[in-house]
């Protein structure tokens, strides 16, 4: 029952973190569309944001919280705050020394990110530049934020990390509608958001590290045995928790060739799909890695192997459903949230490809959060490394095989393309993590699967028969004015959702068994 409040907690304030995230969107798309600036902006977003997982939620925590775990577990509080502090100066001597480079280089940093930029508009590429200045420091502020986030995590404070999110939103909100008309370039003003968020969410995250007394003076402690560890551990996961960041990035790379709006149309499709994936996917494999890296630190890998086994009955419960509802409304979605002001029925067309593309992924996506832990608890890296090259090749490939001759034939949509080739990658990470689990004995699939999978799969083919006689042509949809749409869309996923879940009680399944762990024998 405590994995499952846990991931409810988190992924109930994350849920209030994305919808305040989708009103941040709306007020984007209504006061700067889908253009050349809008897209520059994306990408100065995007680079700090791709550091981040590398830094913060990627590696750096997988690498940091099973050795945080075993310290809390073996160790007195005297050793942990020892760790935290030295940890704590060992990051944030790296990212000032990262920050600062990268403010000076920020000409570089757009050119590697966005190369089309230079060629197709060089005006754009300028502004990028600009905005990167000012949008890489965030970095170093949300980097320290999720270290503090990682020790609430693993004392069980999940509430606080899984909130700290809601303050970007608020301060993007801000930037855009009572700042950006004093800026002669109104959207740098969202640069200066991004900036003044990553303050304001480190700040909020210390008085209660604090209050567990862990609040530290940082300390330059790269002698430290338990920062060794991490860093040890941390070097092969940086590359390879971060796969999916580095695909979207390759996706903007390739974007930037494309024609104008391609960067936003991406950016907004892929919002959605982290929609369920950061209620549910990142939620259930935060949760599940401290437990897990604690089952590791007691030697006691049946209840390692029950853990996962009921992370993945829950994935499929949930992300499949999630799959379905995304690619069958699409169009609709992102009429009702989007399509205000500057953002046209044109970009709403164009942002449904790719998001039907990404959706296809989802349970991919989801897949890796949930079986990455499974690797980085026992503090193993490397094999989720070796995976993780066989991913991105696999998606670098799928990009050219995609987009190449869809460019080239003149057809609209290629952006979606690389959403698709993304997605597919994703499949190719999670599917090797599983085998390997597997392959190793870590991962026991509990008793049942097979007829399990059977009867969720028979509920959302009723759910995507409901959807799809009931959703109707996008046309409609984008003649609609804005409450019809908001209303029509409510009233399908309320029961979208109600035949799903009356489905899964008329087949036999009770989501209350799912809500503690499985035990051995369990069906």
């Amino acid at each position: 029952m405590g994995l499952f409040r846990s991931t409810l907690t988190f992924g109930g304030l994350t849920t209030v973190s994305r919808v305040l995230g989708f009103i941040r969107d709306m007020v984007f798309a209504n006061i700067f569309g889908a253009g050349g600036a809008t897209d520059a902006f994306f990408v100065a977003f995007k680079v700090p944001n791709f550091f981040r997982r590398l830094f913060a939620e990627g590696a750096f925590n997988q690498a940091f919280v099973p050795v945080l775990s075993e310290y809390k577990s073996q160790r007195g509080l005297d050793a942990v705050r020892a760790l935290v502090g030295d940890v704590t100066g060992a990051l944030g001597s790296v990212l000032l020394v990262l920050t600062v480079l990268a403010v000076v280089g920020s000409p570089a940093l757009a050119s590697l990110f966005a190369p089309g930029f230079i060629v197709e508009d060089p005006e754009r590429f300028r502004l990028t530049a600009d905005m990167l200045r000012v949008t890489f420091p965030y970095l170093l502020f949300i980097s320290l934020t999720a270290l503090a986030g990682g020790v609430l995590n693993t004392y069980g404070r999940f509430a606080v990390p899984a909130f700290t999110p809601v303050w970007l939103n608020v301060c993007l909100i801000a930037a855009a509608l009572w700042v950006s008309p004093h800026f002669a370039t109104p959207i740098e003003a969202l640069a200066w958001g991004v900036f003044f968020a990553g303050v304001v969410q480190l700040g909020f995250q210390l008085p209660f590290l604090a209050r567990l007394g862990l609040l530290t003076r940082p300390r330059w402690g790269w002698r430290h045995e338990g920062v060794r560890r991490v860093v040890r551990l941390m070097g092969p996961g940086v590359f390879g928790s971060s796969v999916a960041q580095i695909n979207l990035l390759l996706d903007t790379v390739i974007a930037s060739f494309l024609v104008s709006g391609s960067v936003s149309w991406l950016y907004y499709s892929d919002r959605l799909v982290e929609f369920p994936l950061g209620v549910f996917g990142v939620a259930l494999g935060t949760v599940i890695l401290p437990s897990l890296s604690q089952r590791h630190a007691e030697s006691d890998p049946e209840a390692f192997g029950h853990t996962l086994d009921w992370a993945l009955r829950w994935m499929v419960l949930i992300g499949l459903p999630s799959t379905l509802g995304l690619m069958l409304l699409a169009g609709p979605i992102l009429a009702t949230l989007f399509q205000h002001g500057a953002f046209e029925a044109a970009d709403v067309r164009m942002a449904r490809l790719s998001l039907m593309a990404y959706s296809v992924g989802l349970l991919g996506f989801i897949g890796v959060k949930v079986l990455a832990p499974g690797f980085y608890a026992r503090q193993d890296t490397r094999t989720p490394v070796r995976i993780a090259v066989t991913a991105m090749v696999t998606n670098m490939v799928l990009n050219i095989a995609f987009v190449v001759p869809w460019a080239m034939s003149g057809t609209a949509g290629p952006h979606a393309g690389l959403a698709l080739a993304t997605a597919l990658g994703a499949f190719t990470n999670s599917g090797l993590l599983f085998r390997r689990l597997r392959k190793d004995g870590v991962l026991r699939p509990g008793p049942g699967w097979s007829g399990f999978a059977g009867r969720v799969l028979a509920a959302n083919v009723a759910m995507a028969v409901f959807l799809f006689g009931l959703a109707g042509p996008l046309a409609d949809w984008l003649g609609w004015g804005t409450l019809e749409r908001a209303g029509r869309l409510a009233l399908l996923i309320a029961g979208a959702g109600a035949v799903y879940f009356g489905a899964l009680r008329l087949v036999g399944i009770r989501l209350e068994q799912w809500v503690r762990l499985p035990r051995a024998g369990r069906t």
